[in-house]
């Protein structure tokens, strides 16, 4: 038995596998790119695990404080769902925010006093208030921003950003991942930042604290540079020789992945290594900077890769997932992100970086203006919220010193301009919501790519980051 790739292989002295690589290529790869004029040249992800509560950090609520402790109307939830940790609370009370809003900048943008700093970039930054999800728990949550679907498996947003872009460094990888160390709270997984069907040199790379950043790159204890280098040219060899025979992809990608470990053998400690930082840099974002692994530090490596040529450098800082104690724990999450979240925009401001690098900063969806179990004092908490949640964007095409998108005065549904409540069409941007496809395609815009145009054919379909959703945010673009 002989199958079409054999047929191929052998008929018209091989010319068929010419024939035949074509094809697959046509069929794998996106079309040219890139399909626009590009605003970014890099996308740096601040993602911050677990939802923020919007309306105690960038959304102000005043009619809250005003009837703390009121029952939350009908007429506002309508038939909305709730999770299991407060849909069965037979009192769902309003909780106003402990903490105080203020203009900022010549914008006037409103930001909460957990974010001072955040507050000093008000012109520089775009505020999207009016941002939604389906999702209201935070593994489908999490997926869906990163990867597009609820459901795991599909390739992540800096899988597919490298497959349509390349890589202009040999050194590094373009896509990386960064997690806040020691942080509790939902588990982060690799899928994550996984390549899913796409080829796996395209999966991003996590940089860890310690001595070694990126785990089994070193060579073992007794194995030089000059003996790694031989035995991987021998395999690239055997490589070679088994890929003429069988074509498959998979085995050119292990070559390629091979060759990167080894470049990354002499980038990696260089780039991770912040002790050549002047103390200006430690100053601007903060004494924690110093400690690799904290959020801080991974803010300022992400600046250092960006100057390096990585294109998507995702960062993720888990803990926002106050159910209980949202005072408290609101207050210490500020405290260890804030700081650096705005050096980083500042740095690469002062640095000529920020006009095409796109930052955003951002979660899975948001908080309730409701009290999850008893409002009692500073214990209480705010459950998961999909139909409205804020996020900042900066840098990268982004028309920054503006606010896009209105909530109600309730702070718990999306309303246009003239204040009047809209019902988007799922799956699809109107003037007046921002959906997370919309999100991804207008990431993807900026960048040079035509959403719908990236995509990758896998089991008979042609799959691609926003699935058959998405339109562009154009109002926030410069």
């Amino acid at each position: 038995m002989i199958n079409r790739r054999d047929i191929l292989k052998t008929s018209t002295m091989g010319f068929g596998t010419l024939a035949l690589n074509s094809m697959l290529a046509a069929e794998s790869q996106p079309n040219k790119l890139p399909h626009l004029i590009a605003k970014a040249k890099r996308v740096i992800f601040l993602f911050q695990a677990g939802g923020p509560s919007q309306a105690d950090l960038l959304d102000p609520k005043p009619l809250l404080n005003q009837k703390h402790g009121e029952q939350l109307p009908d007429f506002v939830r309508g038939e909305q769902r709730l999770t299991g940790m407060s849909g069965n609370q037979s009192s769902i009370p309003l909780a106003g925010s402990p903490f105080e809003f203020s203009q900022h900048g010549q914008s006037g943008q409103w930001f909460s006093e957990l974010l001072p700093h955040t507050a000093k970039m008000a012109d520089d930054i775009c505020v999207v208030k009016n941002m939604y999800t389906e999702a209201i728990n935070h593994g489908p949550g999490v997926t869906y921003l990163q990867t597009g679907s609820q459901i795991a498996g599909r390739p992540s947003m800096g899988a597919w950003m490298q497959y349509g872009l390349g890589t202009t460094n040999e050194n590094l990888p373009s896509f990386v991942v960064l997690v806040t160390k020691n942080k509790k709270g939902q588990p982060l997984v690799s899928r994550l930042w996984g390549s899913g069907f796409l080829p796996s040199e395209h999966q991003g790379i996590r940089f860890r604290s310690g001595k070694d950043p990126v785990l089994y790159l070193n060579n073992p204890q007794g194995v030089s540079t000059k003996g790694r280098r031989q035995l991987l040219d021998r395999l690239a060899d055997l490589h070679a020789h088994q890929h003429a025979l069988s074509e498959e992809q998979a085995i050119m990608d292990r070559i390629t992945q091979y060759e990167m470990a080894f470049n990354m053998q002499a980038s990696v400690p260089e780039v991770t290594n912040l002790q050549d930082e002047p103390e200006a840099t430690f100053s601007l974002y903060g004494e924690e900077a110093r400690d690799p692994g904290t959020f801080a530090a991974n803010c300022l490596m992400a600046r250092r890769l960006a100057e390096r040529g990585v294109k998507f450098i995702q960062l993720y800082h888990q803990g926002w997932d106050q159910h209980s104690y949202l005072k408290g724990g609101l207050a210490r999450q500020c405290k260890e992100t804030d700081q650096a979240s705005a050096a980083l925009v500042q740095d690469l401001k002062q640095r000529g970086l920020l006009e095409d690098t796109l930052v955003v900063w951002g979660g899975e969806f948001g908080r309730t203006n409701y009290s999850q179990g008893k409002l009692d004092g500073d214990k209480f908490g705010r459950d998961h919220h999909p139909r409205c949640f804020s996020m900042w964007l900066a840098g990268g095409g982004i028309k920054g010193g503006t606010s896009y998108g209105h909530t109600d005065d309730y702070g718990y549904n999306i309303v246009n301009a003239d204040g009047l409540p809209i019902s988007p069409t799922k799956h699809h941007y109107t003037e007046d919501a921002v959906h997370v496809h919309d999100l991804q395609a207008t990431m993807l815009h900026l960048l040079g790519i035509d959403h719908t145009a990236l995509t990758y054919k896998f089991q008979g379909r042609r799959f691609r980051l926003t699935d058959v959703h998405g339109d562009i945010v154009r109002p926030i673009l410069a």
